[in-house]
């Protein structure tokens, strides 16, 4: 990812101890940040309202790739909460992108 010039950031509503335990347990070296109100969450649209045993439903399991002006360039979700994009598939998008922003930046 350092390679690609990709930081990675995830964020969820779990408390930070619980998002360092996370962390460590998987060997996380990327940011963990918690949202408790889920503000952050419902601004992207991230939340998945109808999951099963949760009353306020839980964040979908996705990847935003974000410019250095904040702007969303990109989205990779799954509509299950089980699967997960990988390194790969973010490279990827991010490649893709940088491809789109130099023909649009030669037109």
């Amino acid at each position: 990812m350092k390679k690609a010039k990709i930081q990675i950031v995830a964020i969820s509503y779990d408390d930070p101890t619980v998002l360092k335990t996370f962390a460590k347990k998987n060997d996380i070296e990327f940011p963990l940040l918690s949202d408790p109100d889920s503000k952050t969450i419902d601004a992207f649209k991230a939340r998945n309202e109808k999951a099963r045993g949760k009353k306020d439903g839980v964040p979908y399991p996705g990847t935003f790739l974000v410019d250095a002006e904040g702007v969303v360039r990109s989205k990779l979700f799954y509509e299950g909460v089980r699967k997960r994009h990988h390194g790969e598939d973010i490279i990827k998008a991010a490649k893709k992108l940088a491809e789109t922003s130099k023909r649009a930046t030669k037109k």
